[in-house]
């Protein structure tokens, strides 16, 4: 009989002398020495874990929201529908991250808020990049990232690329779709706004999804993204004013106020729009 307290009895690799093991693999070393609390509160390790786990996410749906938008482009609609459902299932789980960062108190949090200084989510490039991706994009939120000029490059090289809505854009101009040319030719490093001409596009393919099916289940799998996206947003506003309450942010925001216009912004207006009609 074996022993599940002997994985050698199962022939399992166990010495790893000059060899890759598994934290070699992870850089688990580097992962777990980056927690540095600057309080000796208990709770700050949970705040900085949140944070760090959430950044992680992001960075996994920013590698996966870039090649689903080269995807798009390319019209290679079917590898960008496994790229979407991957990103909405990412903001999932930062969904579930905020369950977690709420067991913490104000009480709690006030012991080591301070040592925050004027460091803050607002701040998050990774965030910042995924909100310009997208398609929600104003040049002026750059200015939290212009002591790093790697990170302003980033940022600024962005608004220089069609983003996921207007490459779905495109997608539906190649199609026969009437798209406005204001629309397939607008100034990209700004907000992209509602168009009644891209809403009737949509409206075509909504209305005989047989017809259309590859820009129906594009349109959806955009949906499903800004569906888990808005949630998380709200996740968010909800935390912050559970521990905070209407305090500023510690980055100098109004912070529930400010986020709470962030749930009024829409990525894909005419998507949500057209169902009135339908």
């Amino acid at each position: 009989m074996t022993d599940p307290d002997h994985p050698t009895q199962e022939n399992a690799h166990t010495s790893f002398d000059g060899e890759m093991s598994y934290s070699d693999y992870l850089a688990l070393d580097a992962i777990l020495d980056a927690q540095h609390p600057r309080s000796s509160a208990h709770d700050e390790m949970l705040f900085i874990i949140q944070h760090q786990t959430s950044e992680l996410w992001m960075r996994l749906a920013l590698h996966e929201l870039d090649s689903a938008r080269q995807a798009i482009l390319a019209g290679q609609l079917r590898a960008a529908f496994k790229m979407l459902t991957r990103v909405a299932r990412i903001f999932e789980q930062l969904n579930s991250a905020w369950d977690v960062l709420r067991t913490m108190t104000p009480s709690e949090y006030s012991h080591f808020r301070d040592s925050l200084g004027h460091s803050s989510g607002f701040q998050s490039w990774q965030y910042r990049l995924i909100e310009f991706m997208v398609g929600n994009r104003n040049r002026a939120m750059i200015k939290p990232h212009s002591h790093r000029a790697d990170l302003v490059e980033k940022l600024e090289a962005e608004l220089t690329r069609p983003s996921l809505y207007d490459a779905a854009l495109h997608t539906l101009a190649r199609e026969g779709l009437a798209v406005p040319a204001t629309a397939l030719e607008r100034d990209l490093a700004k907000r992209y706004v509602a168009d009644d001409g891209v809403r009737a596009a949509w409206a075509t393919v909504y209305a005989d999804p047989q017809a259309y099916w590859e820009l129906y289940e594009l349109a959806e799998k955009l949906v499903d993204f800004e569906d888990y996206f808005r949630r998380w947003r709200f996740n968010h506003v909800t935390t912050v004013e559970r521990v905070i309450g209407f305090k500023r942010g510690t980055g100098g925001t109004s912070g529930v106020a400010y986020l709470r216009r962030m749930l009024e912004v829409v990525l894909f207006p005419e998507l949500w729009s057209l169902r009135t009609d339908l």
